[in-house]
């Protein structure tokens, strides 16, 4: 008889966490979804997301915020889980100049409880979320994992980059292997209402017009949201060991004194974010009012990943295009919200 493998995912009720979990349960997984279903967004969406996992018999929803003392140390005397995927955090860069509190006791205090928990509950592997803002001020493209990343430009990168110092030094002293994945701008259905593809989607079916920040000399490396999922799967079998410093391969992120790894998750491709709203525009049928706006403190002018660690790794590379992934949102969009 097979065993099933069991998972813990926090913000199993978040855009990506939601998706994750669905996966491993089609494929025959126990899940334990953590969420504190904050209001940072709609609720309701949220709630929808875990009304859909909870049809599967191996899914556990937990409703509690991650920094809560005990509750992580809680869940995992509880439930062994063999893989840990973090994912629970405050989102959002522009949010994080209004609202820094909220980063520091989700994203830092947050991830004190679960380090601590993988410690005293070590799980086979521990996946957690970074960013590709940790890269911050590095005008190096595309973004290699291996580059230095000290230079953060807003306090949401600010503390995914000290989660990644947090998470390596347990995995030093804990022998814990951990991956952090730096995601890119991830999209698709079922995403966050804070982010431009739904508030472009919105507005324009709405006729109003949309914001278009540093007059549209935006790129941004987009991820749909199926290629990133498919790559946080691969990379849970890939599990960094302790290795000597001469036994790591050139261009791999891994630590030389801990299983330790850092892995780009994008497409390899830093589009025009002019070109990202002519793609939902075809997708919607209609042009968009575009208002022309400066810069926002804290944002980045580009992204773009270099993806070849997780191809060499895992054997994967996204490849949704921006016009296929733009359109099964806009389709999942008009759906969800009958228009």
């Amino acid at each position: 008889m097979v065993e099933t493998r069991k998972a813990l995912i926090t913000g199993s009720a978040g855009f990506i966490g939601f998706h994750v979990a669905q996966r491993l349960l089609e494929e025959g997984w126990t899940v334990v979804g953590l969420d504190a279903l904050s209001d940072y967004y709609d609720v309701g969406l949220k709630k929808r997301r875990h009304d859909m996992l909870s049809e599967f018999d191996g899914f556990t929803p937990v409703i509690a915020r991650v920094e809560t003392p005990g509750v992580l140390m809680d869940l995992m005397r509880e439930h062994r889980p063999a893989i840990v995927v973090h994912l629970a955090a405050q989102a959002g860069v522009r949010y994080s100049i209004d609202n820094p509190r909220s980063y520091l006791e989700s994203n830092l205090a947050g991830s004190f409880e679960l380090l601590e928990a993988a410690r005293a509950f070590p799980p086979d592997h521990l996946l957690m979320a970074s960013t590709s803002s940790a890269f911050g001020a590095n005008d190096r493209m595309p973004y290699v994992e291996t580059d230095r990343a000290d230079h953060q430009m807003s306090f949401y990168a600010a503390t995914k980059k000290a989660n990644e110092a947090m998470a390596h030094s347990y995995a030093h002293l804990y022998d814990i292997p951990t991956t952090m994945f730096r995601f890119f701008t991830v999209y698709g259905p079922w995403g966050r209402p804070d982010m431009a593809l739904f508030k472009f989607t919105r507005a324009i079916l709405a006729g109003e017009p949309i914001d278009v920040y540093n007059h549209g000399d935006m790129r941004r490396d987009f991820t749909y949201i199926d290629d990133l999922v498919e790559g946080i799967r691969l990379l849970m079998d890939a599990v960094p060991e302790r290795t000597d410093r001469d036994r790591i391969p050139e261009g791999d992120s891994l630590s030389p004194v801990a299983p330790f790894r850092v892995v780009n998750i994008g497409n390899s491709q830093a589009v025009q974010l002019t070109d990202f709203i002519d793609a939902i525009e075809v997708a919607i049928g209609r042009k968009a009012d575009r208002n022309l706006m400066p810069m926002q403190p804290g944002d980045v002018p580009a992204t773009w990943a270099d993806a070849s660690l997780l191809y060499r790794l895992t054997g994967y590379q996204p490849r949704t295009t921006v016009r296929d992934g733009v359109a099964r949102f806009v389709e999942w969009y008009r759906d969800y919200h009958g228009v």
